[in-house]
């Protein structure tokens, strides 16, 4: 028996970030939208814990304990008294180290697949618990839609959305350390006052009522000028996308992926291949948001 579970990218639209705390992580208010990208996770009965993986970038992807999906596995054998004998296959399409979440998705997968092929029926607080044990956007990705992630944006608050809302997603070469940039960030705000996080209520207003020019005028994020500072050239694709015709752009997380939010799916094509023709990103993603968390689609 093998089970499948299938767990989508995300995109933060709002990412305003605290200063350091004593712990070292940020005060994050982070709104997450879950967007049409997704890997999938296969667990099935092993004699030992083993990881593979295929699909884009796959050799990018640690096959060892230090992956998500692992530590997820032990985790949830480690509070019921088993051994994480599991084969863990990661399907991989979400990019690699893209600020995307796509190592935390396969956290929550590899999380929501065992809990199923070993019959536990854990309750969604149980694993949501394990989740934020795993890392801070991992809660999101069992949950999806989207939230408000405050704390260090694993205390999720779902939040109502009133429509379809298309991106497009631009990859670029090679990946940023999330501790990278967050360091960055602490560099360049060193002695200024930087502000509690809050949520924008434009921005929760537009996701509520699905108006993309209204979302495009509030998104925020505060790493990008950490990753545009260890990323210059990221300006360049910014650039290219909103002269294409997308009605906002900002890197996406931590980066180094950029996020174009188009008034409709068709436009999103057209930016889509502008970023493609300018040499600017490596590939460039059609998606569309919000979408469900990780669910089960084969057992």
């Amino acid at each position: 028996m093998s089970v499948t579970v299938r767990v989508p990218a995300k995109v933060n639209v709002q990412l305003a970030v605290g200063s350091a705390r004593p712990d070292g992580f940020h005060d994050l208010a982070n709104v997450f939208l879950a967007v049409s990208l997704y890997d999938e996770v296969t667990v099935s009965p092993a004699s030992s814990l083993t990881i593979t993986c295929s699909g884009p970038d796959a050799g990018q992807v640690p096959l060892d304990r230090t992956n998500l999906a692992a530590r997820a596995a032990e985790l949830l054998a480690a509070r019921h008294g088993l051994s994480p004998d599991v084969h863990i296959h990661i399907a991989k399409d979400i990019p690699v180290a893209g600020g995307m979440a796509g190592g935390s998705a396969d956290g929550a997968a590899a999380l929501l697949a065992c809990d199923t092929l070993w019959g536990l029926g854990s309750t969604r607080a149980e694993l949501l618990s394990i989740c934020a044990e795993l890392g801070s956007d991992v809660p999101f990705s069992l949950v999806g839609g989207a939230a408000l992630g405050t704390g260090r944006g694993e205390r999720l608050t779902e939040l109502e959305v009133g429509g379809e809302f298309h991106w497009v997603f631009a990859v670029a070469d090679g990946g940023l350390s999330t501790p990278a940039v967050y360091g960055e960030f602490d560099r360049l705000t060193e002695g200024l006052a930087v502000p509690a996080p809050a949520a924008s209520p434009a921005l929760l207003d537009a996701l509520r009522t699905g108006d993309a020019p209204s979302l495009a005028g509030a998104l925020a994020n505060d790493l990008q000028p950490a990753a545009l500072s260890l990323r210059p050239s990221l300006a360049d694709t910014l650039q290219t996308g909103t002269s294409a015709g997308a009605l906002a752009a900002l890197v996406s997380g931590s980066g180094p992926t950029t996020a174009f939010l188009t008034k409709d799916e068709e436009s999103a094509g057209s930016v889509a291949a502008a970023l493609l023709a300018s040499g600017t990103c490596r590939e460039a993603r059609v998606a569309s948001s919000p979408t469900v968390g990780a669910r089960v689609v084969g057992a």
